[in-house]
């Protein structure tokens, strides 16, 4: 794996957890507590919030399938997982293993240990 393949796939790794967490924060804070108490100002900001980091994390997802050649059901598979609750966190998981198996591949090539 080369650097940037590898730095594309970090950023995706750091912004799927806050997005991960944002989605069921706005449905616990905002909507759950607005329709029970008249607490209704948290609803605008983690709207807005949950927006944002979502749109980074489909920018870093697209910029991780064109650099790392992904298929697109393991695309596809990211994004599904960004858009169910908690989704993300099972996500983050997968990309700390796909990081770290390409280091461990990235290593094995400069060692001259492997012809990938």
């Amino acid at each position: 794996m080369d650097i940037k393949t590898a730095s594309a796939l970090h950023r995706l790794r750091l912004i799927s957890l806050p997005e991960a967490l944002s989605f069921p924060a706005l449905i616990i804070f905002g909507s759950v507590l607005s329709r029970v108490s008249d607490i209704d100002f948290l609803m605008m900001p983690l709207g807005a919030l949950h927006g944002i980091l979502f749109t980074i994390y489909v920018v870093f997802l697209l910029d991780v399938w064109n650099k790392a050649k992904w298929p697109l059901k393991r695309v596809a598979l990211f994004f599904f997982l960004a858009v169910i609750p908690f989704g993300g966190l099972y996500g983050e998981k997968l990309l700390k293993r796909y990081e770290a198996d390409g280091v461990i591949a990235a290593r094995a090539r400069a060692e001259g240990t492997v012809n990938v």
